[in-house]
């Protein structure tokens, strides 16, 4: 007997098969993605692997790079100075009876004995070459830090990996969350975008606090990580990603902004954006000359001024690189990355320190958040008319004074602004940006279209570099907080560039921000109307209840 066909079960079947269709389909589409992406990756960090060992000195058509064979045997850097230009350092390394360094393996940190510090010469020393500035890896050789077992004797860098979150790694140790020995895997954390090699990656006086090769170090030098055992980490990391802010979607309604799909993706003003992510690592011989001072100096203040952290300073005068505890950078760019470098195509460029009361959480006592706001805004705009967007994000809270100066700056007048900065911190600024041009030269840049800052200290930063700045961009008035005018009119008044008029002192001595004493005076009334009204009415009850 044949069944009546319930057409409504067998749409509904069809329905369900549909649906699972579609949704395996999706997942092998995510799988399929998630492949492509890695190997991307791969494919970038081998041909930046490539290109940096093509772009190698004396490179006979022969001739092979083999960069994972970098070994102490190689040319050795001579140090600018063999005897050191610091005293000190000079008397430790002429010392005849050096402790030997003991590495017999051990099965606790925590019972193993404390070693202060290194002296070169020392048994069982033997550092990684490093030739700062050399094009061929094989001769540079990379960046050894850390102060493993395995790896203690190669070292060829002062400090710790991961700048300011150093300290962090290091309470991870000791409460036992981390191992002293872990080895990172870094498989498929690859570049997420090529870059370079560019001429500044091997001149020793464009580039002194980043390593150029830091982007590629654990693939570059595999060899001696395999082999040797040797903790060599990245200092830079590249990726892509979205961007979401809450003004940009106002830009879009507004009309400022139009989406596009590929920079600007939709009506809420999502950009697709490629991120670079830079931990310091300085170069000491170059610092010093970009101050105008010498290294001993620099060494010695950098030792003396942080508790007696890093005795390597000293005693190691023949380790020239230095990780200091400090915060890094991030590169934020829109569009393709590629064009950031092209001398025919405009570039906007936005560098702007941070200020994470603003720029996080939207304080208006300063210009900080709607200047980042209006970098982004341009450098996306410039990047959608076939040109490249680029903002440079620094972490130097508070002009590098922190956030409790700035705090205490800020509820000063205008007229004060530097003079109680430097009252309070003994110095006006200390984000020294000297060496901020760094970055530029890594990412190829050599000239400046239009420069989103009103910064003469970043301007001349730059312009001082050998990169020209063709534009330079103030703030839109419209865009100034009216609490923010203490900070902007002080800094116009001691050099920023503007379009607009520059405040005498007498006008800037009335500048003032949003007073406290008015949010005071009106809680008072309040409490006073509050007061008034009860007591009225206490005494309207009063007299009632004495009526008979």
């Amino acid at each position: 007997m044949v069944l009546p066909t319930d057409d409504s079960t067998q749409h509904a079947v069809s329905s369900t098969d549909i649906l699972a269709a579609i949704k395996l389909l999706h997942d092998d589409h995510q799988r399929l993605t998630n492949m492509v992406e890695s190997i991307n990756g791969r494919v970038n960090m081998l041909a930046g692997i490539q290109q940096v060992s093509e772009a190698a000195v004396n490179k006979s058509p022969g001739d092979t790079i083999t960069p994972n064979s970098v070994t102490s045997s190689a040319p050795e850097q001579k140090p600018d100075n063999p005897k050191s230009a610091f005293p000190i350092a000079e008397t430790v390394q002429d010392t005849k009876e050096s402790p030997i360094l003991d590495l017999a393996p051990k099965r606790s940190t925590a019972t193993s004995r404390i070693i202060l510090t290194t002296y070169p010469g020392q048994a069982g020393i033997d550092p990684v070459i490093m030739n700062w500035g050399h094009k061929d890896p094989s001769q540079r050789g990379p960046v050894v830090v850390s102060r493993a077992h395995g790896t203690l004797r190669r070292r060829n860098a002062i400090g710790a990996h991961g700048g300011s979150y150093s300290i962090y790694n290091a309470l991870a140790i000791a409460i036992n969350d981390l191992k002293v020995d872990h080895k990172p895997d870094f498989t498929n954390t690859d570049p997420a975008a090529n870059i370079g090699p560019f001429p500044q990656w091997s001149d020793p006086k464009k580039i002194v606090s980043m390593d150029p090769l830091g982007h590629l170090a654990p693939w570059l030098f595999s060899g001696m990580v395999n082999k040797e055992g040797l903790d060599i980490r990245p200092t830079i990391a590249i990726t892509k990603a979205h961007m979401k802010l809450p003004e940009l979607e106002q830009s879009v309604k507004s009309g400022r902004l139009a989406p596009d799909g590929k920079i600007c993706l939709n009506q809420s003003g999502e950009l697709a954006v490629t991120k670079f992510a830079v931990e310091p690592v300085w170069y000491l011989p170059g610092v010093a000359e970009r101050f105008g001072i010498d290294e001993g100096s620099l060494r010695r203040a950098l030792f003396e001024n942080t508790g007696g952290s890093f005795p390597e300073l000293i005693t190691r005068g023949d380790i020239k690189l230095f990780l200091p505890p400090i915060g890094g950078l991030t590169v934020y760019c829109f569009g393709d990355p590629a064009k950031m470098s092209d001398p025919t195509v405009r570039l906007a460029l936005r560098v702007h320190d941070e200020c994470n009361g603003s720029d996080v959480f939207g304080s208006d006592i300063c210009t900080c958040r709607p200047y980042l706001i209006f970098g982004v805004e341009e450098a996306v705009k410039e990047a959608q008319k076939g040109g490249s967007g680029v903002v440079i994000y620094f972490r130097k809270e508070g002009r590098a004074l922190g956030e409790v100066t700035k705090y205490l700056v800020y509820n000063a007048r205008a007229s004060d602004y530097f003079k109680r900065t430097e009252n309070i911190a003994g110095v006006k600024d200390m984000r020294f940006q000297a060496l901020m041009p760094d970055i530029l030269h890594w990412l190829g840049i050599t000239k400046i279209d239009r420069m989103l800052s009103m910064s003469n200290m970043k301007h001349d930063a730059i312009v001082e570099q050998g990169i020209p700045i063709h534009e330079r961009v103030p703030i839109p008035d419209e865009m100034i907080p009216e609490d923010s005018r203490v900070e902007i009119d002080a800094k116009i008044h001691a050099g920023y560039f503007t379009t607009g008029k520059v405040m005498t002192m007498d006008e800037l001595s009335n500048v003032q921000g949003r007073p406290w004493e008015d949010i005071d005076v009106e809680l008072i009334e309040d409490f006073d109307a509050t007061t008034v009204t009860l007591t009225t009415d206490t005494e309207r009850s009063t007299a009632e209840r004495a009526v008979p």
